[in-house]
């Protein structure tokens, strides 16, 4: 999938204005899911930068992270762990909020999902402000996990969202908006 270069996945993001309030600008990422040459090439992207270190576990975070965070989960041979909206989980949970612009979010995994010292990679389509991957980072750490590192597909850099996490932890993407 290296043939891929970085402008067919720019290419195939449909930009969505208004959407899904006015003022935003969405990413919609189905077009380029519905090509699976480059859905493929994303997910070996986004698993590339950790160069054969292993991981544990994929903390995948709903619902666009489900995407990708399952096929690199076969990938790298890992587990897959959930973060999920408040409520979707069956059994007993770890809640972690976070703050967006205007009042507060959470996601829950559940309590026996991550194991003391394991390696969790955590994985979303975005980082926009950084809240949920914050979020994600600190219940990884709570169940005394070790975050690998966080890789999402798009970085929407003017939100500087990459600043609110956690130093030491790295951070890959794929695309970045604006685009330099």
């Amino acid at each position: 999938m290296s043939s891929v270069k970085v402008e067919e996945f720019y290419a195939a993001i449909r930009d969505v204005p208004d959407f899904p309030s006015p003022g935003i600008l969405f990413r919609d990422i189905t077009p380029l899911l519905l090509q699976p040459r480059l859905f493929h090439a994303a997910v070996d992207r986004m698993a590339g930068p950790l160069g054969g270190q292993p991981v544990d576990t994929i903390l995948a975070i709903e619902s666009r992270g489900f995407i990708f965070g399952a096929p690199m989960a076969l990938h790298l041979e890992a587990g897959l762990v959930p973060a999920r909206k408040v409520g979707k989980l069956p059994w007993k949970t770890r809640r972690m909020e976070y703050a967006l612009e205007y009042g507060t979010d959470a996601i829950e995994v559940h309590l026996d999902a991550i194991k003391p010292g394991e390696r969790v990679l955590i994985v979303d389509d975005l980082i926009a402000t950084g809240g949920t991957l914050l979020a994600a980072t600190q219940a990884v750490e709570e169940a005394k996990g070790e975050v690998v590192g966080i890789s999402v597909l798009i970085e929407l850099a003017d939100l500087s969202g990459r600043k609110r996490l956690p130093d030491g932890i790295p951070l890959w993407t794929v695309l970045s908006y604006p685009r330099e």
